[in-house]
């Protein structure tokens, strides 16, 4: 079986209404070239310039003007729509949580995922991301039951944890988005590295849209938005401009590549 996705790579800022419209104009983009999967990045529809704005731009769910939008979008196109992720407001706890929103061709949420891994680092350049002073982390693991496959979902930071890619693989996975805000400095050295090692690792597409250029407070983001195949190979690739890219995720390569090298199967316990 074969499919196309295509992978969103925008540059949001801390206008909500207008990194919506220009997120779908974006989708309609995609929709125009035959993708039936259309992924955002993270953050898509607000990157804050302070953590006050943040909050302030949080609500509810069901309250939120992007995941209404975007229900609304993939319902007039038919599409699959991943909303790589929002800030929403979580019961029970005074922080966010950064949730991914799968919405299928009928305009319904199909799964959604928090993020699991928080960017809480201190790189050089006197660069440092607490993520964990606004947000509640994730615990739980997604498996998406598309018409296609089951694909994984993770956000951003995960990508630094193979062992999560592997079990989404172990369980079934033939696809796992990264929607991503990526760090320009980090993202130069690791990005591409780290995303077609995952691929390889679990033999499975990995689709990865990001984020790109300046936000504010400063902030700058890698873009080079990736679809990657089973055997590492990089079939579309976005560059420091906002874009769509497309490309045909093969099923069958899926299988087959998982034939000749079944290292998802042979684990071994050691001390």
């Amino acid at each position: 079986m074969t499919f196309k996705v295509a992978c969103v790579q925008i540059s949001s800022q801390n206008n909500m209404q207008k990194n919506i419209a220009k997120a779908i104009d974006f989708i309609e983009q995609a929709a125009s070239g035959g993708a039936d999967l259309i992924a955002l990045p993270e953050n898509v529809a607000f990157m804050a310039g302070s953590p006050e704005e943040l909050f302030a731009s949080a609500v509810l769910p069901d309250e939120h003007p992007a995941l209404k939008e975007f229900q609304k979008i993939a319902k007039k196109l038919g599409k699959w729509v991943l909303i790589g992720s929002i800030s929403v407001k979580t019961a029970g706890s005074d922080k966010l949580a950064n949730r991914s929103f799968l919405i299928d061709d009928k305009g319904q949420v199909h799964d959604t995922y928090d993020k699991i891994h928080l960017y809480d680092v201190t790189v050089e350049q006197g660069e440092s991301h607490h993520e964990s002073d606004r947000y509640i982390a994730g615990d739980k693991t997604i498996l998406a039951d598309t018409p296609w496959c089951k694909m994984g979902l993770t956000i951003c930071y995960d990508l630094r944890f193979p062992h999560l890619f592997r079990k989404l693989a172990q369980n079934g996975a033939k696809i796992i988005a990264v929607p991503s805000a990526f760090t320009a400095y980090t993202g130069k050295a690791h990005w591409k590295t780290l995303l077609r090692a995952r691929a390889i690792e679990t033999s499975c597409y990995i689709i990865a849209p990001a984020q790109t250029g300046s936000h504010p407070a400063n902030r700058m983001t890698y873009g080079h938005s990736l679809i990657i195949n089973p055997w590492g190979k990089i079939l579309a690739q976005a560059l420091d401009e906002e874009d769509v890219i497309m490309a045909n995720v093969d099923l069958d390569l899926v299988d087959n590549v998982r034939e000749q090298l079944p290292s998802l199967l042979y684990e071994r316990e050691f001390s």
